[in-house]
Formats: structure tokens, sequence, C-alpha cells
């Protein structure tokens, strides 16, 4: 089908628990090895379509309803919670919505709405990002025959997909994009390939800099390929170990071995080739093995002729019948017949017949016999390709599409999960040189981070990432690196000119998990700088100036001075101008020490400079 519709321990524990998991392990973290891709017209399979509702706080103050500022009745959490893609959430560290195609260097279409005319995509994108999930779109290749391929071969052209790919995704806040360009594979020819092989390897190295830039990722889904030392190559279009150091996944598609011939949707053992000659040009980490949550029911032959009652297109040469794996079982029921598991190909498959009585169109009495044959993957096919992420600590799996597994394979993917899980990192962030996480625009401030296991033992050597997030910006972008000592702490200085929110990520690994810290958020005071004098003679004018930072024009200035105890304002104020700056006067017609300061604004707007001293002599 083109798809438009710890390792010797862990494989022992799996074949000892895939099955059936002790309680003890309930409670573990599962490691995040599942990800799956969202097609326009099956966003309903795995979460529902829940309204949005202003907060308290936006809707006194009027404000436009962000995604953090959703509030929700609980009729509509408990559906949300008990939905396919939060209910499966913590086996996942991403998901692939399948929402857009290329038609031209400039034109990326939204398919999104085509499915989903009534349900905005910013909604269905904000109750995604609730999961925690990163959100890595496809792109597939609408353009007719050869298209593509041209455009790839003029360096200008290419730049402009790459412009436009990269627009796509920071005006939406995703995390990255993935390609699913078939049609070099499926509709070009394989004469074309070693011509358009190169061009591909230039634009993927032209995108994965720019995306890069912005902190995105770069996935890549493709047909499988082989040793090119080998008979058998493959898609050799992709380019794989041309393409590696630039991507950060490789999604193969271990699915669609047959199609037109009654087969396996795709055997274990043509599946393990592929992954084993991704994982010796790559890191093993960025390779996922393709998953289809489908089978297909072929026509083997027909006896007799079938009457005009007879479901329509049974004929020998028609396409197979896609049904979902979650709709397997029924399935066997209704056609009468017991699945068995194939296991050299890792699969169920069964076989039936269907007699058909009724007239022809002339009225004449007829039948015919269908032999029919089926394929499938099911909860044991899902648990054996599985063990091959252990075995071979890939990145994980990538189900077309995700949910229409049974529940069944679910559980399987998820006891895998669990008997490999890494090892948990926790990670506290806290604010020192502050008050009550507020400081003065450009003064330095403290990030200190902890990050310790289950057990509170240290994790030392580990790169963190401080990431920082302000109040207008809906995604997270890392500012700073550093590396945990030998008490599993780090400490880094940041100045700050507006108000924004931090925390620390590590990545995962084999063996750790990946670790997000809470969230501080650091409020932003302006700060005032004024240049006075220390000392004046009695009746001398007192001139201050100063300026405010972040630079501010027209903001209300006053000195006020410090009589009997309490601040009183003085007697002129003035404005400050486009620079942010003012002078204030003042006299004192009596010798001594004053005290003053400088207010800025009024009501809930107010601050106030440091205090000084000007001796009066």
């Amino acid at each position: 089908m083109v798809r438009k519709f710890r390792v010797a321990t862990a494989l022992a524990i799996c074949a000892a628990i895939c099955i059936s998991l002790p309680v003890s392990w309930a409670d573990n973290q599962p490691r995040t090895i599942v990800s799956g891709w969202i097609p326009y017209y099956s966003v309903k399979t795995v979460m529902p379509f829940i309204k949005k509702i202003p907060s308290t706080t936006a809707a006194i103050l009027g404000a436009p309803v962000t995604c953090e500022a959703n509030e929700y009745s609980p009729e509509d959490l408990a559906l949300l919670n008990s939905s396919y893609l939060y209910a499966n959430k913590d086996l996942m560290k991403e998901v692939m919505p399948f929402w857009f195609t290329l038609k031209s260097p400039t034109i990326i279409r939204n398919d999104y709405t085509t499915g989903n005319p009534s349900w905005p995509m910013a909604d269905t994108l904000c109750l995604m990002r609730k999961t925690g999930l990163k959100i890595i779109p496809t792109i597939t290749d609408g353009t007719d025959k050869l298209v593509l391929a041209s455009y790839l071969a003029k360096s200008e052209i290419r730049g402009t997909i790459v412009t436009s790919i990269v627009d796509l995704v920071n005006k939406n806040g995703f995390d990255g994009i993935d390609l699913d360009f078939e049609g070099f594979a499926f509709v070009d020819g394989n004469t074309t390939w070693a011509k358009t092989a190169p061009n591909w390897v230039l634009f993927i190295r032209e995108l994965s800099t720019q995306l890069h830039l912005s902190q995105k990722l770069l996935s890549v889904t493709a047909p499988y390929a082989f040793n090119p030392s080998e008979k058998q190559k493959g898609y050799t279009v992709y380019a794989w170990a041309d393409i590696a150091a630039s991507i950060d996944r490789l999604r193969i598609m271990t699915y669609d071995y047959s199609v037109a011939k009654p087969g396996p949707i795709g055997p274990i053992s043509w599946t393990e080739k592929t992954l084993k000659y991704a994982i010796s040009i790559m890191p093993a980490s960025k390779v996922f093995i393709g998953l289809p949550g489908y089978g297909r029911d072929w026509i083997t032959s027909i006896v007799g002729t079938c009457p005009t009652s007879a479901p329509p297109g049974l004929t020998k040469s028609a396409k197979a019948a896609t049904f979902k794996m979650s709709y397997a079982t029924a399935k066997a029921a209704i056609d009468q017949a017991v699945p068995v598991f194939d296991e050299k190909n890792s699969e169920a498959t069964y076989s039936y017949v269907k007699t058909f009585n009724g007239l022809t169109p002339k009225g004449s009495a007829t039948s015919c016999v269908v032999s029919r044959t089926v394929w499938y993957q099911n909860e044991r096919s899902f648990t054996e390709r599985m063990n091959l992420v252990a075995q071979y600590r890939l990145g994980g799996a990538a189900l077309w599409t995700l949910g229409m597994e049974d529940a069944g394979a679910t559980t399987a993917m998820r006891n895998v999960a669990l008997a490999i899980a890494p090892d948990i990192v926790t990670s506290q962030l806290t604010i020192q040189n502050s008050e009550a996480n507020q400081v003065s625009y450009g003064d330095i401030f403290l990030l200190n981070g902890l990050l310790t296991f289950n057990d509170k033992s240290p994790v030392a050597e580990l790169a963190v990432s401080i990431e920082m997030k302000r109040a207008n910006e809906i995604t997270w972008t890392k500012i700073a690196e550093s590396t945990t000592d030998r008490d599993g702490a780090i400490s880094v200085p940041i100045t700050l000119a507006e108000s924004a929110a931090f925390r620390m990520r590590t990545e995962g690994t084999w063996e750790r998990a990946e670790s997000v810290s809470n969230e501080q958020n650091v409020s932003v005071r302006p700060k005032i700088t004024i240049n006075h004098p220390s000392s004046i003679r009695r009746g001398d004018p007192i001139e201050v100036k100063g300026f405010v930072l972040p630079r501010t024009s027209g903001a209300s200035v006053i000195i006020q001075r410090m009589i009997a105890g309490k601040w009183q304002n003085g007697a002129t104020s003035s404005l400050t101008d486009f620079n942010g700056e003012f002078v204030l006067k003042a006299s004192q017609s009596e010798r001594g020490v004053i005290t003053m300061r400088i207010q800025v604004g009024n009501g809930a707007q107010t601050f106030y400079s440091q205090e000084f001293s000007v001796v009066v002599r």
C-alpha cells in the first residue's frame, strides 16, 4: 500500500513477562518507544473533540484564549484522559500528525481542515500539546510524476521548499517535520533514482541545517533498504547512508511487503534485515520500526458466475480489502474462520470461502464460490517486533496508524516498554538571587538544578539543557547547556530583560529516561539607574538624572523624600523621554542629610529606585 490511506538482559526479561507483568511493574515508567501517525481523517480515533473554555482570568480580562488559558469541564476532562492518546502518552515521546501535502515549492496544503472542517487545528494542537508529546507533522508529496525530483535538481527551488517547510514548522510551533515523499519510490520509477538521490541528499542537508538552527527535528519516512553490497538493495533513492548525519529520525515502513498477491504484511526476517542495515550506518536511536495497524484480505479464486446481489468488485484481479487490526477478531468470526499464527513470518493468517447465490442480469439462477486469504499482525506480532526494538536499542516503533491496533497489541507494546524501562531521573529546578522569583532588569540570578535517581542518589556528568519560554511564546527554546557535578547539581547564571518561564531537560538514553524539571516563572521588574550629587550647598538645586530599563517613554517620574519616617512626593515631576531618560530637580533649604528615591509610574505599575542620600552643607 503506497501510504496515503542492558540487551540480552532485556530480552530475557521480556520473554518472561511480555504476556503478563507482575504487579510490581505497574508503577514503573515505561520506556517511551511508541510513536505513530495521526491522519487528518482519523483524529477522533485517538482523541476527542472538546470545546475549550476561557479561564476565569482570561475571561475577566477579555484576553484571547491561549492553549495555556484553556479550562475544561469535569466531563470533558474525563473523556480526554480516557482517550487513546492521553491513556498511552507515557509510552510515547512524539506523534506525527499526517496533515500536510507539498503541492509546489511555495504551497503546502493543509489537509486537516478537509477531515475536520468544524474543529480548528489550533484547538487540536492545544490538546495534543497538553500531553507533553513532541509534535512532528508529516508532509507527503502531492506533486505529479517526476515533478518533485525536478524541483530538487534546482538549487533555488530547493531553497524555496526548505523555506516553506521551516516557515510551517516555526509558525505553528511544531517540534520538527517528518518527510514522507513516496513518489520517488513508487511513481517516478527506479531508472530515475541515480539522478534523484544526490539532489535528495542536498535537500536533506539544507533542510536539516535550517531546522537545527531553530532546534527543530528532521524525520524521514521511507520504504525498506538493504546493504548495497547485497543483490536486493531496496529503495536506494533515499540514500540512508548519505543523509544519516543530517536526520534525527528514520522511520522505516516495514509493511506492505505483500500488496498485489496474498502474503504477510511485513515478514519479521525481512523487517529485521532492513533494521540491521539501518543501524549499521547510523545510531540505532534514530531508527524506528514501522508497525501496521491494518490487515489485508485477498481474493484467491472465483468459481462460477457471481449474481448481481453479490458484493461489487468480486474479481480475481481486485485489490485486496483492507481492515483495521482492531476489527480482525470480529472479522474472523464473521468469516467463520480460525486464524493461525505463522511463526516464520510472525503474523496471523487464515483462508475462508464465501458462496453467493442469486440471479444474473438476465434473471437466470447463478452462484459463485469466492476463496479468500487474510493476513494481519496481532498481539504476538507486535510483541516480537517490539522485542527487536529492545534487542537493537532502536529509537522505537512507528504505527500506521496510531490507534488502529487492538487492545492486546497496545498491551503488548506496553509490556515490552515496561520490561526495558530505563532508570528514572528526577529533575528539580530552583531560583537563587531573587526575591519571590522577581529580579530587576538585567540583574544576574542563578538557575540551580538537582538531578537524582529514584533512590535519591545523584546523577553525575549528565548533560542538561536550560529552556526558556516567554509569556507570548508557545514553545520552549534552549538557551544554555550545563553538565551535572558529582552531586548531580548545576548552577547557571542568567540575566533577563522580560519575564519568562524556565525549565531543565535531559535527553533520554537507553539506560536513563528523559527528564523535564518543574517550571519556574521569573518576573522582571524595571530597573532605575540614577546619577545624583553626593552633596550640595544649601539653596542649590538637587539635579537627579536617570533612565528606566527597559527603556520606556512617557512614564511618570517623581522624587520622593523620607520625612518623619514616611515617603513624601516632591513638588516637581517629569516624564521619561523616548530613550527612557529623565531629569528631576529639587531644593533643600536646611543643612543635613536627606534620603531620597525615585518613583516611576503609579498604581499597580509603580516601582522605585534604590534609596540614596544627599548631604546639604
